[in-house]
């Protein structure tokens, strides 16, 4: 069986989770989040006063729920900070960027360039430049998918979308419920599942990244989960020759993604 092993991990870098600044593709009110859903616009998150306990409101949240929207409960007084317009009554929602694909849209685009697949897996990071340096790399190296998490992780905001310089149009980015059952999907359809960590057992450059192959980074402050770093085929690691131990996430990303792109040339 050939030893399919994956990047190492970034480690802690010291990043703390951004606040929630975003202006572009918010949406503050009742009637804005409702004309939104009404239109089939993907939103990404619903900030909803906590403990309001009005029905409509807690019926249009419902709505955004089952639309795909990540409901959170915030305090009213940050939805007052985070509000352009002083009248968000109760409920601000940040439509993404672009429209998110499935895990199966991901394996198809790979399947209709004829390659095997080759597939990025964030673990929660909350960075949105991260994210959208992430995919500007995926992009460029050919990469077929991007798999991020609903839960403690940055959408496709309008932030992610300008880190990566146009490439989440391009991009594939699925957003999924449990990072694990989704690695377990990509290991039912043959996918190698490669875990990054500063301890990976082996280098990258002894991972075989030519087959369908999924390279796992980990947040910025605690890396991979130890839950995902289990359910991962292999861990590899990132050789450093300098003082610094870690590596920025993007940063670790790009340099796995074009470890696998010098493999597949030959």
């Amino acid at each position: 069986m050939n030893d399919r092993r994956r990047p190492a991990g970034t480690g802690r870098n010291g990043f703390s989770n951004p606040p929630i600044t975003e202006t572009e593709g918010q949406l503050e009110g009742r009637n804005a989040l409702t004309e939104a859903l009404k239109s089939g616009r993907t939103i990404d998150k619903v900030f909803i006063a906590d403990g309001d306990t009005d029905r409509a409101l807690q019926r249009l949240a419902a709505e955004a729920k089952e639309a795909g929207a990540v409901i959170v409960p915030v305090d009213r007084r940050k939805l007052d900070a985070m509000s352009t317009t002083h009248a968000h009554q109760g409920v601000i929602a940040l439509a993404a960027a672009h429209a998110y694909a499935t895990i199966d849209d991901i394996l198809e685009e790979a399947a209709a360039r004829g390659q095997a697949p080759l597939i990025v897996i964030c673990d929660e990071l909350s960075d949105p430049h991260n994210l959208g340096a992430i995919i500007r790399s995926a992009e460029c190296a050919g990469a077929h998918g991007v798999i991020i998490p609903k839960r403690r992780s940055v959408g496709l905001t309008a932030t992610v979308a300008k880190a990566s310089a146009g490439a989440v149009e391009y991009m594939k980015v699925a957003r999924v419920t449990n990072i694990n059952q989704a690695i377990a999907a990509l290991k039912e359809k043959g996918v190698w599942v490669f875990g990054t960590a500063a301890e990976g057992s082996i280098p990258m450059y002894q991972a075989d990244l030519t087959g369908p192959a999924a390279i796992v980074i980990g947040s910025e402050g605690d890396g991979m989960s130890q839950l995902v770093r289990k359910n991962c085929d292999v861990m590899v690691h990132i050789p450093m020759a300098g003082r610094i131990s870690s590596l920025n996430a993007s940063a670790a990303a790009s340099i796995l993604l074009y470890e696998a792109v010098r493999q597949r040339l030959g």
